[in-house]
């Protein structure tokens, strides 16, 4: 049986602006045909065993010919596969998704089209600037910026187009700016009117600048203004000042701030989440792995055998409870089996993580590092108390053995490991070295250690920023002779957050 191919649009590049039905056809597909993208983020929705075939075109560079991509596209579906044509923007919006449908439709291939955010309209909204508003314009036209200089005619209606549309948008512009603004003025435009340059529209680097179609061409010469960019002209460009809210510092602070997440790939999506909405373009790079210990368990489930014998239960973690109660499910329980035993968590998240299986914890210190727990249990633990730690299998001895010397018996049972990720550390170590990050969060002591292993020495972190989650993890950078900047003092995801806004406002 033949497969079936989706062409959808990706959009701009804010990853936002995905459709809902693209990430369903990217999480179902077994081949990926995709371009140049602004946020490669996008293909986190494509299984892991997905084929992924780039076929990106950048200005005067193309990495296969459209009539090879077009039969790649029917080839692929030949196989009886799932082929997504995953394409920037709209395909239908100078993205020659007509050109693939019709050689699909050739070849008898089934396919369907599913519309992305064009850049035409969205990047002007990220800039401020509506492409229609009522009372100054009624109309716009999307322009190719791109036709060729040198051809004989231009197939563009300058004649009709300089006057007859309120707002123009000109996409992939810049280099022929020059020629735009000409034809615009000698066909009746005015040198004055409004128009700005958008360039890396809707992503965290995005730049506006306000000038007139009379001065435009010069001010792209002056401040050396590169593509990707758009071009708009228009009264409406006159709305920014009012209406711009993507790059405005009161609102987002961290906007054009590059900051590497090094959490666990399941995990960083929290903080991301949190930086992006503050303006930051996060590079996520997951320098930990977070999987079952080496001993399978065995001493965790052991332990949960006899949950009835403990007096206090200490969690130091979210994947500590997490991997804990999967393995009480596992062992056909619930938490009717703890019984009477007290339960203690470091942390806010670890507490949060708790009260969703039902549990609230008997013990929160203000401060969430082990010296606080040791600190709270000193004059609480009875005599011979016997004390459940599980938590991660490489993990600091501060609190186990401060137990001890209370008199406490501690069972240390791992629940879990944190493994090293080794993939992209020469990518990382180039674009640090380079000052393309501005900023790198470490979150616990094992992120440290693991990026430093990835990037095989410590050289490209003296090249950016370093924030800490708390006074441990910062520990841990000292000792590769390396000086945090940062270091939240409530040592939470959204206290690391709040550091970091406060130190770059």
């Amino acid at each position: 049986m033949s497969g079936k191919v989706f062409l959808i649009g990706a959009g701009p590049g804010d990853p936002r602006l995905l459709t809902v039905g693209a990430a369903q056809c990217l999480r179902q597909a077994d081949v990926v045909v995709y371009d140049h993208l602004a946020d490669e983020s996008i293909l986190s929705y494509v299984p892991a065993e997905a084929e992924r075939i780039y076929v990106g075109k950048q200005s005067c560079k193309h990495t296969m010919r459209q009539e090879n991509i077009n039969i790649l596209l029917a080839d692929k579906a030949d196989e009886g596969k799932t082929v997504v044509r995953l394409k920037g923007g709209d395909p239908f919006v100078f993205g020659r998704g007509g050109e693939e449908a019709l050689a699909l439709l050739a070849r008898g291939i089934p396919f369907e089209i599913l519309p992305g955010v064009t850049s035409a309209i969205s990047v002007p909204a990220y800039a401020g600037i509506p492409v229609t508003h009522r009372g100054v314009a009624v109309s716009f036209a999307v322009v190719t910026g791109h036709e060729d200089p040198t051809k004989a005619e231009s197939h563009i209606r300058w004649e009709h187009l300089a006057t007859g549309v309120d707002t123009l948008i000109f996409l992939m512009g810049v280099a022929n700016l020059p020629l735009i603004t000409k034809n615009l003025m000698a066909h009746g435009r005015p040198a004055d009117t409004p128009a700005a340059i958008i360039r890396w529209g809707t992503r965290s680097n995005q730049e506006t600048y306000v000038t007139t179609v009379g001065e435009a061409a010069e001010m792209v010469q002056r401040d050396s203004i590169r593509p990707p960019a758009i071009f708009i002209v228009g009264d409406v460009v006159n709305l920014r000042e009012q209406l711009r809210w993507f790059d405005r510092a009161d609102l987002r602070p961290l906007h054009g701030r590059r900051i590497l997440v090094t959490r666990a790939r399941t995990q960083a999506s929290a903080l991301t989440e949190r930086l992006s909405a503050l303006g930051a373009e996060c590079i996520e790079t997951p320098v930990i792995r977070i999987t079952p210990p080496s001993d399978a368990y065995t001493a965790l489930d052991e332990a949960i055998g006899k949950l009835d014998s403990y007096h206090w239960l200490i969690f130091t973690s979210v994947n500590g409870v997490e991997h804990f109660f999967a393995r009480l499910h596992i062992a056909g329980k619930d938490t009717r089996a703890l019984g009477y035993a007290k339960i203690a968590a470091i942390g806010a998240a670890t507490s949060d993580t708790l009260r969703g299986y039902g549990i609230h914890a008997d013990l929160v210190p203000q401060e969430f590092r082990a010296e606080a727990v040791a600190d709270a249990l000193r004059a609480i633990l009875p005599v011979r108390a016997r004390v459940l730690l599980p938590r991660a299998q490489e993990a600091r001895d501060f609190l186990p053995e401060s137990l001890r010397s209370y008199g406490a018996a501690v069972d240390v049972v791992p629940a879990y490991e944190t493994v090293p990720e080794l993939d992209g550390g020469e990518e990382i170590a180039k674009r640090l070295t380079n000052g393309e990050i501005d900023l790198v969060t470490f979150t616990s002591s094992s992120t440290v250690k693991n990026l430093v292993k990835l990037l095989g020495n410590i050289s490209p972190l003296q090249h950016t920023k370093i924030a800490c989650i708390g006074p441990v993890t910062a520990e841990t950078v000292h000792s590769f002779a390396l000086e945090p900047d940062m270091i939240a003092s409530t040592y939470t995801i959204d206290g690391l957050v709040a550091c970091i806004k406060e130190n770059f406002k």
